[in-house]
């Protein structure tokens, strides 16, 4: 397609869909055509905010329009697969707020989607590859600055997760697990990092709730995470704690990278961050030219889907990408329940066990 302006229909209009409907709004080259919601509450707070729009509560209505080009789909996770996989279908490009799918078996019909539809461009929402202080760390790791990476370390401690329109993300059913929620993205970026080792071999992981009865819901969460080459990547959460602190360590053959990002909550255009590396003797603090927010991340996001669409450069992050990263999230919950170091290539291979209580 020529550089016309790319029409995005939204599904979803929570917290998080609001978030993405202004990044749309203010990418040059995007604009917001329609948005779908759930309930009559968000149906009024969207007709309110974007009064010259449509907004519908049946999702399927936006993939009937030939105006619109991109569906970004910003719904509970259960329903991501499902809309995706009609998006898709019906046309037109995808982009898919993580986790992609709640299950192997529909990660998987997704990746043979994309091969099926290989003119769509099917982007996954792992925006913190664009964000700048983790988008750096790849840039410095690409430049050799540390050698070869063989250790990443990123963890995260944060206010509790809200629930979500109707409480979905306390929820088991609708949400997965809560490794799907915030892990996932540094299962992400731990691959990103140290993808020239090969593919993440096994992982072992560990968790605790405090709802005795919602195991899935884990409030603490640890995961190492085995790469070829004696590579490994820790993955570190607590939502049980305050703020939104993030703290990155990626050490090299030849040198070490440390970053940090905290606010008082995600959204906090206005946070501390910083990143110093080392290579050798020398030690090297890195100045940034803009505050990175999350809603600039997804504005960001937003215009690489722009560029995407009209055949200028990939998205973010793939549907491998994002396969990847739902499969190490579940393989870590598999190891959770069977308190058992768990074989990616042979979980990906076998049947889907049921999550059992601990």
């Amino acid at each position: 397609m020529s550089d016309s302006l790319v029409r995005f229909g939204l599904i979803g209009f929570g917290s998080y869909g609001k978030h993405h409907a202004w990044s749309i709004d203010q990418t040059d080259g995007a604009e917001l055509s329609a948005i779908a919601v759930r309930s009559p509450q968000t149906k009024k707070a969207a007709e309110e905010t974007y009064p010259d729009l449509e907004v519908v509560e049946d999702w399927r209505k936006l993939l009937q329009r030939d105006d619109i080009d991109v569906i970004d789909v910003v719904a509970p996770n259960y329903l991501h697969f499902e809309m995706a996989e009609a998006a898709l279908k019906a046309g037109k490009h995808v982009l898919i707020e993580k986790p992609m799918s709640l299950s192997i078996p529909e990660a998987k019909r997704l990746l043979n989607l994309s091969k099926e539809y290989s003119s769509a461009v099917i982007a996954i929402g792992h925006e913190m590859r664009v964000h700048p202080v983790w988008a750096k760390i790849k840039q410095l790791i690409q430049e050799r600055r540390i050698g070869r990476p063989l250790y990443a370390s990123i963890e995260l401690s944060r206010l509790p997760l809200l629930e979500g329109s109707t409480g979905w993300r306390y929820d088991p059913i609708q949400v997965g697990n809560w490794i799907l929620e915030e892990p996932i993205h540094f299962f992400d970026l731990a691959q990103w990092y140290l993808e020239e080792l090969g593919k993440p071999e096994s992982v072992y992981a560990f968790a605790n709730s405090r709802r005795i009865y919602q195991a899935e819901l884990q409030d603490n969460f640890t995961a190492t995470v085995r790469f070829p080459h004696h590579g490994f990547a820790v993955i570190t959460q607590s939502v049980a704690s305050f703020g939104h602190n993030i703290n990155c360590k990626i050490t090299g053959t030849e040198g070490s990278i440390i970053a940090y990002w905290k606010a008082k909550d995600s959204e906090q255009s206005e946070a501390e961050y910083g990143l110093t590396y080392s290579q050798g003797d020398t030690i090297e603090e890195v100045e940034f030219e803009s505050d990175p927010g999350e809603w600039i991340e997804l504005r960001r996001q937003m215009s690489a889907i722009v560029k995407a669409v009209h055949g200028k450069s990939s998205p973010p992050a793939s549907v491998q990408d994002g396969y990847q990263a739902v499969s190490l999230c579940l393989a870590a919950q598999d190891s959770i329940s069977t308190g058992e170091v768990v074989s990616i290539h042979k979980f990906l291979q076998s049947p889907i066990r049921p999550p059992v209580d601990f």
